[in-house]
């Protein structure tokens, strides 16, 4: 049986990218506005309570709005912005930290947030597992490609080739940190520093960690056993057995929907670093919406993903 989605603010990057992995799916039917419509209340409404499943990618007044206009219907909701991440009665789009179930049987899904995703994958695991300490002042540092900061920052950048490196979010309160804190299980908020590079696409999030002043931590290789044993059935996190010389992020990066977690340690274990590399559009916006929707639609997770190496 087909199932109809409605992609509110469907012109955008994560709009795109999630229209671009369900194209050709004969299990779902795209219910598409033309563009003298798809800014008007009334058309939006009419096509929420017509759809099976919207992903909003809007922002987060809009994504808001369009929840009240969907009262009433049946339609299950995946928001992808950050308006209900935190919210109750809203699942959390994370199904390797959350459970599949638990998406899949939901209603209301908030999609997670780009660098949420890799320092949530990181922690979640090691903090529940009791490996690390939940009551510890974590800092998180991260680069991200340009093009999760929408339509504006995207034409800065390719508008002037001498910008090469961003730093922002510098006065804290950053709106990812409510997320990072919570399904992370942490006792304080992180203290979280973001930044964007000249590259259209792909993201590395890292949690430095002083394992010999934290109390009750484990040594590098046992979190990174860990971690392992955690994603061992997931088809779209990978956890890597070495510890590489460095990392890199290419600008010729082909999309991606998958994501890997590196653990380096110092030699005399004092030091580690936990590091998640990914695609900010891929599993860090519309790959993870596409693999909600699969679980909500009782289709294989995967399904329509870019898993390649």
């Amino acid at each position: 049986m087909t199932a109809s989605v409605f992609i509110d603010g469907a012109a955008g990057t994560t709009g795109l990218e999630i229209a671009d992995r369900l194209a050709g799916r004969s299990e779902f039917e795209l219910l598409i506005l033309d563009d003298a419509s798809r800014k008007s209340p009334e058309a939006r409404k009419a096509a929420l309570h017509a759809a099976d499943f919207a992903v909003l990618c809007l922002h987060d007044d809009a994504a808001r709005d369009a929840v009240a206009m969907a009262e009433g219907s049946k339609v299950r909701i995946i928001d992808a912005s950050t308006a209900h991440r935190t919210a109750p009665g809203w699942a959390y789009g994370f199904p390797e930290v959350v459970g599949r179930d638990v998406i899949a049987g939901a209603a209301r899904v908030a999609n997670p947030g780009c660098y949420p995703t890799g320092f949530i994958a990181l922690l979640a695991p090691l903090v529940r597992g009791g490996l690390l300490p939940a009551d510890w002042p974590y800092v998180c540092h991260a680069v991200s490609g340009y093009s999760g900061g929408g339509k504006a920052l995207i034409a800065r950048f390719e508008a002037d080739a001498d910008i090469a490196w961003r730093g922002y979010g510098l006065g804290l309160g950053h709106k990812h940190v409510p997320e990072m804190q919570r399904y992370a299980g942490l006792g304080h908020a992180p203290v979280f520093a973001p930044a964007v590079i000249p590259a259209h696409r792909g993201m590395v999030v890292e949690v430095p960690l002083h394992l010999s002043l934290m109390p009750g931590a484990a040594p590098a290789d046992a979190l990174r056993e860990a971690l392992a044993a955690f994603y061992a059935g997931s088809p779209v996190i990978r956890v890597a057995a070495d510890a590489p010389e460095e990392l890199l992020l290419r600008r010729s990066a082909m999309p991606s929907d998958a994501m890997t977690l590196h653990v380096f340690g110092a030699g005399d274990g004092g030091q580690a670093r936990l590091v998640a590399v990914l695609d900010n559009l891929g599993k860090g916006a519309s790959g993870a919406a596409v693999q909600s929707l699969n679980l909500m639609a009782g289709l294989p997770e995967t399904a329509g993903l870019a898993l390649q190496a």
